[in-house]
């Protein structure tokens, strides 16, 4: 195994500081200091004749690993803690925290060195596995099959073409040997595009755009590391390239990792669902993403990154459906946090690895890699964008210019191995400015293009409430900031009774303002009800908690409480706002159930209908036609004699659109020669009588 020296930087005061502190919990000696600031300690125990016992020696090297080992410990624990404070300043900044994972990188390169020992391979095995294994987890696998075409060109020939196109480019431009080009282009092939989608979830960017970079994001991270191992292979043995050779090894390697991944993912998810224990479960999870890339990888040596792929999709589309609301509560928390951590130590240990002036004077080869790169990203985009679906042109540029490169190609550029010199310390440089410029400049101004696009799907009347909300809070902190005045003496009573009620006037007006928009249009209504009730959910399982602390609770009491309010959390079934409303319309006796089937488009109106007229509402998602869309069960209580006036309401609020079915969809031996229109939408309605309705 191939052994990697890392140059850190480190401020020597912040070491200092940091060696007092574990010095004092554990036993840090003197000698610990020494071998930190670089210098060794004497020997002076010698046997007569000024020979070192062989006991003496064995203790010394004993002593000089646990100084190392603790020396390790150190510098993660202050990584941990830079993370953490760029974590805080990037929330605060409103700014994803890559972005400032890797200003904080850059800023590292310019502090003093500190040399430690780690091994390359754990780059990979390691830190990799979280980072793909939450990206998989957290993807809709019904969002990802609809646009599975477009994704997966994307994601292998259009990985292989900007690997080809990247290679040729920095080859010809910067005289590297084509196959170390090549390995460059493998390298900033996987794109990362945590920033942008953070960003899009805030501006309302449609849902298929953010899948369509998501799912790229995850296939492709697979398919470049295959690359990657593939080309590496090759530039260091120095055989020849063979094609035929070459596309078997890929799809062997890349085929039978993604196998192995489902077949694992299937055999915990089956495991998950005879368990409840939110701590066995994650762990489960835990074994599953590193298990899954270590049995592919020494076991059937194949695609290690592809198995993570594969089981974390199984693992978070099959193994929720049997776990409890907590375990899905934890779980996502907890592989959230586990990326999180990988995403930091990556950005925070190129910065350690790389000298800024070395970035300075390597600024032309860094600029010819960074066009290099554009120029590939276009041709992908531009030229596969065809395939499968069409995808529309405005949203081919923002997957142009969302094309960020991040974790995945910092760590394949630490996990290069020494053995390749100069070229190594070369590529790495380029690779970390390539992040930099990505996302920097692409990450800060990719919201601004999606915005001149009119992509947002962000709406007028959103922007209106927000601006009428935000003047009512505005005015109300002022009145409360003059009255705390009067309060403290600070202004006299009789100004006081002479613009409090202009205040208290004006700041009616503001929240009569407000509850308009509300009331006028219903998704804003539930969606703030839904944020308000999901925070009194919050704060009954924090105060919960606190109960517990304080002993006024006993565990099992604990667990059944919380249970109760994460499986509310977490409910898809009753919605929350429109539950409520209906307790203030409803007054009729219960006697006639009406089951209604409706597109899911069609949900809001459908509900907002039905509750202002006093029905009583649940919803269940479900999955009906031949078109395979996603539709909504309405399960509507009524009295008897309503059935008219809602049939009515939910045909008024219920439209119809056109969709397409393919030709996989034809039934005789000729498969249709174009997608034909299929008109769908309104609702199919049953109606029952029922004996007896309780509400609970």
């Amino acid at each position: 195994m191939i052994n990697q020296t890392y140059t850190s930087r480190i401020p020597i005061i912040l070491i200092a500081s940091l060696i007092v502190f574990s010095g004092i919990l554990s036993g840090c000696s003197p000698t610990n200091l020494q071998s930190i600031f670089g210098s060794t300690p004497e020997v002076t125990d010698e046997v007569p004749g000024g020979e070192v016992s062989e006991t003496q020696l064995e203790e010394e090297s004993n002593l000089a690993e646990e100084e190392s080992f603790i020396l390790i410990e150190e510098i993660v624990v202050l990584l941990l803690f830079i993370a953490a404070i760029v974590g805080i300043v990037a929330r605060r900044f409103r700014v994803p925290y890559t972005i400032g994972l890797v200003v904080i990188g850059l800023l590292l390169t310019l502090l003093p060195q500190v040399d430690i020992t780690i091994q390359p391979t754990l780059i990979l095995a390691l830190l990799i596995p979280p980072i793909i294994f939450e990206g998989a987890f957290h993807l809709n696998i019904n969002d990802l099959r609809r646009d599975i075409v477009p994704i997966l060109t994307f994601a292998v020939p259009g990985v292989i073409l900007t690997m080809a196109v990247v290679g040729a480019l920095v080859s010809w431009g910067t005289g590297i040997p084509i196959i170390y080009a090549l390995v460059f282009g493998a390298i900033v092939a996987a794109i990362d595009p945590v920033a942008v989608i953070a960003l899009f979830r805030n501006i309302g960017v449609p849902k298929r755009l953010q899948v369509l970079l998501e799912g790229e994001s995850l296939l492709n991270d697979g398919t470049s590391i295959v690359l990657y191992g593939l080309i590496i292979t090759i530039a260091i043995s120095g055989s020849e390239f063979n094609l035929f050779n070459s596309i078997v090894d890929f799809v062997r390697i890349a085929g039978g990792g993604f196998v192995i991944g489902l077949v694992l993912g299937a055999l915990i998810a089956q495991i998950i669902n005879v368990i409840d224990d939110y701590l066995i479960e994650t762990t489960l999870t835990t074994i599953l993403a590193y298990g899954s890339f270590l049995i592919a990888e020494e076991v059937f040596h194949v695609s290690g990154v592809l198995a993570v792929v594969g089981a974390g999709l199984i693992a978070g589309n099959v193994g929720p459906a049997g776990m409890s609301p907590t375990t899905r509560i934890v779980l996502f928390n907890f592989w959230e946090y586990a990326a999180f951590l990988a995403n930091s130590f990556i950005f925070l240990l190129i910065g350690l690895q790389i000298e800024l002036s070395a970035l300075f004077n390597s600024w032309q080869v860094i600029a010819i890699a960074i066009i290099a790169v554009l120029i590939a990203r276009a041709i992908t985009i531009y030229g596969l964008a065809w395939v499968g679906r069409g995808i529309p042109f405005r949203w081919q540029h923002i997957l142009n210019w969302g094309g960020l490169r991040g974790a995945i190609s910092l760590a394949l550029a630490l996990s290069l191995p020494l053995i390749l010199g100069e070229t190594r310390n070369q590529l790495q440089l380029m690779t970390f400015g390539v992040v930099i410029f990505t996302l920097l400049v692409q990450g800060l101004s990719i919201g601004t293009l999606v915005r001149k696009l009119g992509i947002s799907e962000r709406s007028s009347v959103k922007e209106e409430y927000e601006r009428r909300h935000a003047r009512a809070i505005a005015n109300q902190a002022s009145y409360e900031h003059i009255e705390q005045m009067r309060q403290s003496g600070l202004i006299s009573e009789h100004t006081w009774q002479s613009i409090s009620p202009q205040l208290e006037k004006y700041n009616q007006v503001l929240v009569d303002a407000t509850k308009e928009v509300i009331t006028n249009h219903p998704e804003l209504e539930a969606e703030e009800m839904e944020i308000a009730l999901r925070e009194t959910m919050q704060a009954q399982r924090s105060t919960l908690s606190s109960l517990l602390k304080d002993g006024v609770i006993s565990d099992e009491t604990y667990i059944q409480l919380v249970s109760e309010v994460d499986a509310a959390l977490t409910s898809d079934i009753l919605n929350w706002p429109e539950f409520l409303r209906q307790q203030s319309t409803s007054h009729f006796p219960v006697t006639r159930l009406l089951i209604a089937i409706i597109q899911e488009q069609d949900l809001e109106n459908a509900l907002s209908s039905l509750t202002k007229l006093g029905f009583y509402v649940t919803h269940l998602p479900s999955k009906g036609g031949f078109l395979g869309r996603r539709s909504i069960t309405l399960l509507i209580g009524m009295a008897e004699g309503q059935e008219k006036v809602a049939y009515e309401a939910l045909s008024s609020s219920c439209k119809k659109r056109v969709e397409y079915a393919s030709s996989p969809l034809a039934t005789g031996p000729v498969p249709l020669p174009n997608p034909i229109p299929v008109d769908v939408g309104g609702a199919t309605i049953l109606v029952f009588e029922i004996e007896r309705y309780e509400q609970f």
